[in-house]
């Protein structure tokens, strides 16, 4: 086995005792190896859509001030077709979009999301 070192925020470290405390986990290696398979399984659920798809994008943000939300969803304002944004304690922004799009689209858009290193959650539930 590989043995890593990485780099956390208190925040993380934090984050990372949650996970390993609420699924009985033996260490936090454990809790890592938990969240890394929880990931896979979401980036499986995306690589199994095809086709058209429709359902709902949820993302959480920090900086109202920062328009890299609005200029990924301008760029695909076509596949957008509702969109809710309301204002959250802490400074942070929800967005729900509905969308309908292409599989390959849907992954671009969160791709974008995701790449932009600000979102704090991002979630698609198919409809």
């Amino acid at each position: 086995m590989a043995i890593i070192s990485i780099s956390l925020n208190d925040e993380n470290v934090q984050l990372l005792d949650r996970i390993q405390e609420t699924y009985g986990l033996k260490g936090r290696s454990d809790a890592v190896r938990s969240a890394i398979n929880s990931a896979i399984t979401e980036m499986q659920d995306m690589d199994n859509l095809e086709g058209v798809v429709e359902g709902v994008l949820i993302t959480i943000r920090s900086d109202h001030a920062d328009p890299w939300m609005s200029l990924i969803q301008a760029k695909h304002v076509g596949s957008i077709k509702t969109q809710l944004h309301s204002h959250l304690k802490n400074s942070k922004c929800l967005e729900v979009m509905i969308v309908s799009c292409p599989a390959d689209e849907l992954r671009t858009i969160i791709h974008e999301i995701h790449a932009s290193g600000k979102a704090d959650y991002v979630r698609f539930v198919s409809g």
